[in-house]
């Protein structure tokens, strides 16, 4: 059975940082392009950040310079470092597993509140 489970999310000021994990099992972890997804209320889930494990990763422009995603085969695990976060960063984070054709994996999201 596979598992993606968030770690790491909560309450944050403006300015503040966060670091996000998910631990990936059921899986052949490093066959797989890992990411961060989230969705804000009233908003459709959108990309943050995705990483092959080997290869270009990929950013939304929103996050480029603020977040990094990184990944540990070793412990079928992959992060996303959240820096100078504001406001518009708070969301629903989704872990996220893919490997064409098959269908993606999501974890069950963890939320990211950033808030004086």
């Amino acid at each position: 059975q596979v598992q993606l489970v968030e770690s790491g999310g909560g309450l944050v000021q403006p300015g503040g940082s966060l670091r996000l994990s998910c631990a990936a099992s059921g899986i052949l972890f490093s066959f797989y392009v890992m990411g961060w997804y989230r969705q804000a209320p009233g908003k459709q889930r959108e990309l943050v950040a995705t990483i092959p494990s080997g290869g270009r990763i990929n950013y939304a422009d929103s996050v480029k310079g603020r977040f990094t995603i990184s990944r540990d085969n070793a412990k079928n695990t992959v992060y996303l470092q959240m820096n100078s976060l504001n406001p518009e960063d708070t969301a629903i984070y989704y872990c996220n597993a893919q490997r064409p054709p098959r269908d993606p994996y999501w974890g069950q999201g963890t939320q990211v509140t950033v808030s004086s």
